[in-house]
């Protein structure tokens, strides 16, 4: 061997369970979307190292690999704070006051949309619909759906996350 190491040598726990969830689907390059939810379920996000054990174990490159992690924007491809607010960016909910949500979340959280604070408590994502039209302007803390948030409501979510 020419001792050169590659990501799958350098992650062998990332590459092991992309390979273990690909056999789960029988390796069908159809179940990719799925092996993905489930590799980001288990791991917390798709990392680098799982993307060439996924390639060869579907039988599909690493760019068709890469191609759909990057396109479809629920999958992280980095570990996420241990709280995920997600924060809808619709139409309706941007005429409710929605983007003077994000600006004060922005400010209060000192992070932009897609990032996570400093302390690793809380990862900040934009949404396109979360369905909750009605009430807006709506987030997700955690996969559940909270209604006409105002600064003083988030404010209080954020304390009850760090706490």
């Amino acid at each position: 061997m020419s001792g050169k190491r590659t990501l799958i040598d350098l992650s062998p726990r990332e590459a092991t369970a992309a390979r273990e969830i690909a056999f789960r689907y029988g390796n069908r390059p159809d179940a990719l979307l799925e092996i993905l939810h489930d590799l980001q379920e288990e791991l917390g996000f798709i990392p680098e190292a799982a993307l060439p054990a996924l390639a060869k174990a579907l039988n599909l490159s690493r760019a068709e690999v890469h191609g759909v992690v990057t396109f479809y924007h629920d999958y992280r491809r980095e570990p996420a704070g241990r709280h995920v607010i997600k924060v809808c960016r619709a139409e309706a909910c941007q005429s409710m006051k929605g983007n003077e949500l994000v600006a004060m979340i922005e400010r209060f959280l000192q992070v932009k949309l897609g990032q996570t604070t400093a302390d690793g408590a809380i990862t900040v994502e934009a949404v396109y619909c979360l369905g909750n039209c009605a009430l807006s302007p709506a987030i997700m803390v955690d996969g559940k759906l909270v209604g006409r948030v105002d600064p003083a409501k988030f404010e209080k979510i954020v304390a009850e996350c760090r706490a």
